[in-house]
């Protein structure tokens, strides 16, 4: 989550949608010796422990009526939502998925299709729990024929 959306130019903005991809940094039970490769690890956990500062502080600020809106993570479990008309997305599905690494190059189209779903569907359960109830239920998936796994 970026400042820039939080506070802009003196301009707070009222509601905040926040959408985290990011992945997650994982346990290492036999961290390199090279030095290297520890600068490394130790940036990207910094940069996790930011990235869990703000998203807190954004849900912190959703609970306590400071802002609106939600927060959505692609490690999310859509049945947090408790919402029972949510797309049909099993976790042990969509956590196949949050553990694909980032990268530059290009993605295989079912994976990317597949991705793309779950995203769909945990930001329709997102913005329907906690920001517009009323909005209309998604017809289904984008790419239908994938599904999320």
């Amino acid at each position: 989550m970026t400042t820039w959306a939080w506070k802009r130019s003196g301009k707070d903005y009222d509601t905040v949608l926040v959408s985290d991809g990011g992945g997650a940094t994982a346990d290492d039970p036999k961290p390199s010796a090279e030095w290297l490769s520890q600068a490394y690890r130790v940036l990207n956990l910094l940069d996790n422990q930011v990235g869990s500062l703000r998203t807190r502080q954004a849900i912190g600020s959703y609970q306590m009526g400071l802002r609106h809106g939600t927060y959505w993570g692609i490690r999310t479990n859509i049945l947090n939502y408790n919402l029972p008309t949510a797309m049909k997305c099993p976790f042990d599905q969509t956590q196949v998925l949050a553990k694909t690494p980032t990268r530059l190059k290009k993605l295989d189209s079912v994976l990317q299709e597949r991705i793309i779903n779950w995203g769909y569907a945990v930001c329709d359960a997102a913005i329907r729990t906690y920001v517009d109830p009323t909005a209309s239920l998604p017809a289904g998936f984008p790419y239908p024929a994938v599904g999320v796994g």
